[in-house]
């Protein structure tokens, strides 16, 4: 782990890395989802509606995916003072956060043809809720310590802490009386038709190679930024 905590060493592996995930993860999407929602079959109850699906389950397990990744990261810098720990910690809080509330978008467009109403307040559909706000919260709470200059520990707290509501969102249609329907997909198999989970799949990879190359990009930004703030800090004082 410690292998990648120099700067120099992380972006010579993440500059080629970057364009190579974005760019297979735009084709390997555009291509999902032509086939979604041009070419799979409408389901049988819930016609044509369903091809949210490709845009909406993969958001959603983006969307707990990002603050997944907050959680690892502030744990690493907390228990190994990893120098790059926070900076990927802040590069998963925005994809993350429009993972989430693409999420919310997709599945409030899903219910009113499903339920009759764009929204409720059901155990699923606030815990995302929850999850978009803690997501603004992190992103708030990390940019006024960068500003200030506080520890940076704070935040990493904060990640950790909210890492609570992944569970919950994961679990809410099983302890709860939900509307959401359970999971289709899991360790023991699929409930799903072929047509739809293969495209699922590919949908799915197709988003998390572009949030991998998203949480990259950001990272490099956010480095060069501590960069360049290092070099100007270092002027003044000579001069």
């Amino acid at each position: 782990m410690h292998a990648f905590a120099n700067p120099t060493r992380f972006l010579r592996i993440a500059r080629p890395l970057t364009p190579a995930l974005l760019l297979s993860g735009l084709a390997i999407t555009a291509a999902a989802l032509i086939y979604g929602l041009f070419y799979a079959p409408a389901e049988q109850l819930q016609g044509e509606t369903v091809r949210i699906l490709f845009i909406h389950v993969p958001a959603a397990w983006l969307g707990m995916a990002g603050w997944s990744a907050i959680a690892v990261a502030s744990l690493v810098e907390l228990v190994w003072r990893h120098p790059l720990a926070a900076l990927a910690a802040r590069g998963s809080a925005v994809p993350g956060a429009v993972f989430a509330a693409l999420c919310l978008a997709s599945g409030s467009l899903w219910g009113r043809p499903a339920w009759g109403t764009y929204w409720v307040w059901d155990g699923r559909l606030t815990s995302m809720l929850v999850l978009l706000f803690l997501y603004l919260g992190y992103i708030a709470l990390a940019g006024a310590v960068q500003r200030e200059g506080g520890s940076s520990r704070i935040p990493a707290i904060f990640g950790l802490v909210g890492a609570i509501n992944i569970p919950i969102i994961h679990y809410s249609v099983i302890w709860w009386n939900s509307l959401h329907q359970p999971p289709s997909l899991g360790w023991g198999g699929s409930s799903m038709a072929g047509p739809f989970l293969w495209g699922l799949v590919a949908a799915s990879l197709g988003f998390t190679l572009i949030f991998a190359g998203v949480v990259l990009a950001r990272m490099r930004a956010l480095l060069a930024g501590i960069q360049a703030d290092a070099r100007l800090r270092r002027k003044a004082m000579e001069a």
